[in-house]
């Protein structure tokens, strides 16, 4: 048993007072909301024991919680596992309450009709996930089969949005100085915005800027440049007028950014340089990476080496520049 509670000593096992809400704040992570503040104290124990009875059962719900509370969860990434929390919140609703023995492969196709009306992408983004749970459950005895095995997938036009060094230019004009150093750091080192903001002043060395990529957990030491010299300097210069961090990117009272933080602050880049210069500027921060990887000069193994990814057909979905070839006059027959 953990150690009595010296506030409310009342609320049942892992359940806190949140912002506005009583809360139960299971192991693996993440909140539940059980009851208003104001609410009686049977009245959240009442919301508690519903709760614990609705995990218990045999449920799609209390599947997902063991994948959560899983190995194989704990190995991924904590960029997916990030994503994967997030696809399931979708998927319960429609769900949860399911024996997951009694999901068929025609219940799978009609959540992907309906939600890809919305969004074809994320249709296919929650369906991964839920076949991983139902994979890592069949493993394990818990289920007999995968009902998402042969449901096709929404197909998805590939990406081949490139900023030009035009557009790069006018937006980073038109940035506050935080964003202005993630867009270097992220162009410089060809690295998602999650592993930019999470930068942290140890990894910058006398070789250059360690970084574990999120997604793919390779190690590199992007080395230094002139420019990357320029980029650090400036994040030194930002971290000097706040309180001390140990971010390299890092809010006026010294915290990260977060994800929708930093969104905010780039859409108003965004729209700030739309208005000025009149442009589209259709393009999200995570082209940065791709624009990094197309303006790289080589072969596709050349680019790898570069982006760190595990394989050149990796390396080709991010490659968007565009091949010059001669015109005929100039290669025609004589």
């Amino acid at each position: 048993m953990g150690r009595p509670r010296k506030v409310d000593p009342w609320l049942p096992p892992r359940v806190y007072r949140g912002k506005s809400a009583f809360e139960y704040h299971p192991s693996s992570g993440g909140s539940v909301r059980l009851a208003a503040l104001n609410a009686a104290q049977s009245a959240v124990w009442a919301a508690y024991e519903h709760l614990m009875a609705e995990q218990a059962g045999d449920t799609i719900k209390r599947l997902v919680h063991q994948f959560f509370e899983s190995a194989d969860f704990n190995d991924l990434s904590s960029t997916t596992q990030k994503d994967y929390r997030k696809y399931s919140v979708p998927v319960l609703k429609v769900f949860g309450g399911m024996d997951p023995g009694k999901v068929e492969p025609h219940h799978i196709r009609q959540y992907m009709d309906r939600r890809g009306k919305n969004s074809k992408v994320q249709a296919n983004r929650e369906k991964a996930f839920f076949s991983r749970v139902f994979r890592w459950a069949y493993e394990r005895g818990k289920v007999k089969r995968n009902p998402c095995q042969g449901v096709r997938q929404f197909k998805e036009k590939a990406r081949t949005r490139y900023i030009t060094d035009k557009e790069y230019q006018v937006v980073m004009d038109a940035a506050r100085p935080a964003v202005r150093v993630a867009m270097e750091l992220s162009y410089l080192c060809a690295a998602r915005k999650g592993d930019v903001l999470v930068m942290r002043w140890d990894q910058v060395g006398d070789d250059g800027i360690t970084i574990q990529q999120g997604k793919t957990a390779k190690i590199q030491i992007k080395a230094w440049s002139p420019r990357l010299r320029a980029a650090i300097a400036q994040a030194k210069a930002l971290s000097s007028a706040v309180i001390r961090s140990s971010y390299v990117i890092c809010k006026p009272n010294g915290s990260p950014y977060t994800d929708n933080g930093f969104n905010s602050a780039w859409r108003e880049a965004i729209q700030t340089a739309r208005e000025q210069t009149g442009w589209p500027l259709d393009f999200t921060f995570h082209d940065i990476k791709a624009k990094a990887i197309s303006d790289v000069a080589g072969t596709s193994r050349d680019k790898q080496r570069i982006s760190g990814h595990k394989t050149e057909a990796q390396v080709a979905v991010y490659d968007r520049s565009i091949e010059v070839v001669p015109a005929v006059d100039a290669v025609k027959k004589r």
